[in-house]
Protein backbone atom coordinates (compact mmCIF):
# COMPACT_ATOMS: atom_id res chain seq x y z
CA UNK A 1 0.00 0.00 0.00
CA UNK A 2 1.58 3.29 -0.84
CA UNK A 3 1.10 5.76 1.55
CA UNK A 4 0.32 9.70 0.45
CA UNK A 5 -2.57 10.49 3.20
CA UNK A 6 -0.83 11.25 6.84
CA UNK A 7 -2.69 12.36 10.22
CA UNK A 8 -0.33 14.04 12.51
CA UNK A 9 -1.82 13.72 16.19
CA UNK A 10 0.31 16.27 18.14
CA UNK A 11 -1.09 19.11 20.61
CA UNK A 12 1.75 21.35 19.88
CA UNK A 13 1.14 23.96 16.92
CA UNK A 14 4.94 24.11 16.44
CA UNK A 15 5.09 20.50 15.65
CA UNK A 16 1.92 20.12 13.68
CA UNK A 17 3.51 22.69 11.77
CA UNK A 18 7.21 21.47 11.61
CA UNK A 19 6.22 17.81 10.78
CA UNK A 20 2.85 19.46 7.98
CA UNK A 21 5.78 20.95 6.02
CA UNK A 22 8.02 18.55 6.24
CA UNK A 23 5.61 15.99 4.45
CA UNK A 24 3.85 18.33 2.21
CA UNK A 25 6.96 19.12 0.57
CA UNK A 26 7.83 15.36 0.05
CA UNK A 27 4.08 15.26 -1.74
CA UNK A 28 2.33 13.97 1.25
CA UNK A 29 -1.54 14.53 1.60
CA UNK A 30 -1.24 16.04 5.05
CA UNK A 31 -3.96 16.44 7.96
CA UNK A 32 -3.53 17.64 11.57
CA UNK A 33 -5.42 17.02 15.03
CA UNK A 34 -5.02 18.67 18.05
CA UNK A 35 -5.77 15.67 20.66
CA UNK A 36 -6.13 12.06 20.52
CA UNK A 37 -9.73 12.91 20.77
CA UNK A 38 -9.81 14.08 17.91
CA UNK A 39 -6.94 12.02 16.23
CA UNK A 40 -9.58 9.03 16.67
CA UNK A 41 -12.09 11.16 15.10
CA UNK A 42 -10.64 11.84 12.09
CA UNK A 43 -9.04 8.93 11.59
CA UNK A 44 -12.32 6.86 11.35
CA UNK A 45 -13.72 10.08 9.79
CA UNK A 46 -10.78 10.62 6.78
CA UNK A 47 -8.85 6.65 6.77
CA UNK A 48 -5.50 7.62 6.56
CA UNK A 49 -3.18 6.05 4.81
CA UNK A 50 -0.63 6.53 8.25
CA UNK A 51 -0.73 8.16 11.56
CA UNK A 52 2.14 10.35 13.23
CA UNK A 53 0.93 10.05 16.74
CA UNK A 54 2.78 12.05 19.97
CA UNK A 55 2.45 10.93 22.92
CA UNK A 56 2.30 13.49 25.51
CA UNK A 57 -0.80 15.48 25.00
CA UNK A 58 -3.35 16.21 27.44
CA UNK A 59 -6.69 14.04 27.76
CA UNK A 60 -6.09 10.94 26.55
CA UNK A 61 -2.37 10.13 25.70
CA UNK A 62 -0.49 8.35 22.83
CA UNK A 63 0.27 5.60 23.77
CA UNK A 64 -3.99 5.21 25.04
CA UNK A 65 -5.15 6.14 21.31
CA UNK A 66 -2.36 4.05 19.78
CA UNK A 67 -3.94 1.46 21.56
CA UNK A 68 -7.80 2.30 20.92
CA UNK A 69 -7.08 2.40 17.03
CA UNK A 70 -5.19 -1.08 16.64
CA UNK A 71 -7.58 -2.95 18.61
CA UNK A 72 -10.67 -1.72 16.70
CA UNK A 73 -11.39 -3.52 13.75
CA UNK A 74 -11.95 -0.53 11.83
CA UNK A 75 -8.65 0.83 12.14
CA UNK A 76 -6.38 -1.79 12.81
CA UNK A 77 -4.69 -2.01 9.58
CA UNK A 78 -3.96 1.81 9.69
CA UNK A 79 0.13 2.12 10.50
CA UNK A 80 0.98 4.36 13.55
CA UNK A 81 4.28 5.93 14.13
CA UNK A 82 4.57 6.78 17.39
CA UNK A 83 6.45 10.73 17.08
CA UNK A 84 7.39 12.30 20.99
CA UNK A 85 10.23 13.22 23.03
CA UNK A 86 9.56 10.12 25.13
CA UNK A 87 12.94 8.77 23.76
CA UNK A 88 13.74 5.58 26.81
CA UNK A 89 14.07 2.06 25.28
CA UNK A 90 11.04 1.65 27.63
CA UNK A 91 9.43 4.12 26.24
CA UNK A 92 9.74 2.67 22.91
CA UNK A 93 9.05 -1.00 24.02
CA UNK A 94 5.72 0.37 25.69
CA UNK A 95 4.74 2.15 22.37
CA UNK A 96 5.30 -1.12 20.16
CA UNK A 97 3.27 -2.92 22.34
CA UNK A 98 0.42 -0.69 22.06
CA UNK A 99 0.60 -1.69 18.05
CA UNK A 100 2.88 1.09 17.06
CA UNK A 101 4.17 -0.11 13.77
CA UNK A 102 7.39 2.32 14.55
CA UNK A 103 9.06 5.25 17.02
CA UNK A 104 10.62 8.33 16.18
CA UNK A 105 11.88 10.78 18.65
CA UNK A 106 11.72 14.39 18.41
CA UNK A 107 13.22 16.41 17.10
CA UNK A 108 12.19 14.55 13.71
CA UNK A 109 15.19 14.42 11.30
CA UNK A 110 13.28 14.43 7.73
CA UNK A 111 15.55 11.73 6.09
CA UNK A 112 14.86 9.16 9.01
CA UNK A 113 11.43 10.07 8.94
CA UNK A 114 10.67 9.40 5.26
CA UNK A 115 12.79 6.46 5.41
CA UNK A 116 10.98 4.86 8.00
CA UNK A 117 7.29 5.86 6.05
CA UNK A 118 8.83 4.26 2.86
CA UNK A 119 9.70 1.12 5.12
CA UNK A 120 5.76 0.85 5.96
CA UNK A 121 4.49 1.79 2.07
Amino acid sequence: MAISKILIVDDSPTDRLHLSNMLSRNGFKVETAESAEDGLAKVRQMRPDLVLMDVVMPGQNGFQATRTLTRDDTTKDIPIILCTSKGQETDKVWGMRQGARDYIVKPVVQADLLAKIAALG
